[in-house]
């Protein structure tokens, strides 16, 4: 059966070990202004200053998680916003982001292609979806690129399985859901990808 075409950045279902994943999260501060829209599960990156930026597709800076939500004083009302996604261009100086930083975190992700068993350890990339993440729901539109797969170091994912979610498993067709770690995390590379 054709797997879903639904992308959703990158979701945490468990630990490594299988413990379950508890929710944990840590606060890191954005830019007053900072232009770029970052979505829920979207990959965030260190910046220079003191804050966090979303990852784009070929960079290579270390990850330090996966963007959970997003709150700050609206600079209109003085209210205090809380969401799950950061819209971008906000002008305050308290925007703080909840972001999953354990380096130990298993994600789900899509894939934009057909992911084979073969390819699981690999080093991947992503690719950012058009638009990269839904305002609305607020979710992130970012899936797994499977043409990237290697022994690249600093690339940001790393497979470690086929999901088992069976709307998403099917290995020989588009958009296969696959279970990754943060390969390039601040608190250290895991080991070389397969190729």
């Amino acid at each position: 059966m054709a797997n879903k075409d639904s992308a959703f950045g990158c979701k945490p279902v468990r630990m490594m070990g299988g413990a379950p994943y508890s929710g944990g999260q840590s606060r890191y501060r954005i830019a007053s202004g900072a232009t770029t829209p970052i979505f829920q599960g979207d990959l965030v990156t260190q910046l220079t200053a003191g804050v966090i930026g979303r990852h784009a597709a070929t960079g290579s800076v270390p990850i330090v998680g996966v963007f959970n939500g997003v709150q700050y004083t609206d600079p209109t009302t003085g209210d205090t916003v809380f969401k799950n996604h950061y819209p971008g261009s906000i002008a305050a100086s308290d925007i703080v982001a909840s972001v999953i930083d354990d380096p130990n975190v298993v994600f789900e992700v899509q894939a934009d292609a057909a992911m084979p068993v073969a390819d699981l350890f690999g080093n991947f990339d992503i690719v950012d979806g058009s638009p990269v993440g839904d305002t609305s729901s607020g979710i992130s539109n970012m899936e797994l690129d499977v043409t990237t797969g290697a022994t690249t170091a600093t690339l940001p994912l790393k497979a470690l399985d086929i999901s088992q979610d069976p709307d998403n498993d099917d290995v020989s067709s588009a958009n296969t859901n696959v279970l990754c770690v943060i390969q390039n995390h601040i608190m250290g590379q895991k080991g070389a990808g397969l190729a």
